[in-house]
């Protein structure tokens, strides 16, 4: 499933062709969307927003179309008129004069109130989204040590969009070896100097991952990987989906584990379990 960076960089190549555009056609390929396609014909998005792995699509007149990518959806821009070569099926088309926007693969697509759209039950239950301009580490920390958070284990805590939106399974592993810190530890058996960590980590982990579009690693040490000529996959992360290789750090093997019914990745060595 896409997470929070990667659905943000999605709406920042659909804004470039969408924004302060009119949509001349609209398409919905969900029998219970046909109805809205002549309402959002000549209208202008405004803006695209994204709350962790949703996207907003807001209308100058006064509606949003609210999409989930879930587990398989997907995003394309291109040429009016050219559509992108793909087996997967189209869940919404939005054309302007010169681009589309096309939605593949993702059934949770919605039609909403502007002004209501916090009523949407999965916008009500999210945390501060994990690219907000406004969030902060201490945000993040008050948060970690609050009633609802202190007392679960790490592993539960980094998956759950109701604590920060927008982290997912490669996320979560990354930010919990960055702080070095084991995913079967709780918030409140921490000391604040782990707490501090952990919360600078999230941050640091999920916009890096954003701003070089999907990696982890250092900058310094990606420089160095792209110019093995490895694939894209192989050098992205520090320990997500490394399993048995060394880790970066200490050489030690990493290893993969089952968490909430996630695989979950670690080094046993720079993240010590609690026992």
């Amino acid at each position: 499933m896409p997470e929070g960076p990667e659905i943000r960089l999605a709406a920042d190549k659909i804004a470039d062709v969408l924004e302060g555009k009119v949509i001349e056609a609209v398409s919905f390929g969900q029998p219970k969307m046909v109805r809205y396609a002549e309402d959002f014909q000549g209208q202008i998005v405004t803006s695209i927003e994204t709350r962790g792995k949703a996207m907003l699509t807001h209308f100058n007149h006064g509606y949003t179309i609210y999409s989930h990518n879930q587990l398989y959806g997907i995003w394309k821009v291109s040429k009016r008129g050219k559509f992108p070569k793909t087996n997967r099926t189209l869940r919404m088309a939005l054309h302007t004069e010169s681009h589309s926007a096309l939605l593949y693969s993702a059934s949770d697509i919605s039609v909403w109130l502007t002004e209501d759209i916090e009523l949407h039950p999965f916008l009500a239950k999210l945390g501060p989204d994990i690219l907000s301009n406004t969030l902060e580490w201490r945000m993040i920390k008050k948060i970690l040590e609050s009633k609802r958070f202190a007392g679960r284990g790490l592993s539960s805590v980094y998956l759950d969009q109701g604590f920060v939106a927008g982290i997912g399974n490669y996320l979560r592993s990354e930010i919990l070896f960055d702080a070095g810190i084991h995913h079967d530890r709780k918030a409140k058996d921490l000391n604040q100097n782990e707490l501090g960590k952990l919360a600078h980590s999230t941050l640091l982990m999920g916009r890096r991952s954003y701003e070089t579009k999907g990696y982890t690693v250092t900058p310094g040490l990606a420089a160095k990987l792209k110019k093995t000529k490895a694939p894209y996959e192989n050098i992205r992360f520090m320990v997500f989906n490394r399993d048995g290789l060394p880790c970066r750090n200490c050489a030690t093997a990493i290893v993969r584990e089952e968490r909430n019914s996630r695989r979950i990745y670690y080094c046993p060595k720079c993240q010590k379990h609690p026992e």
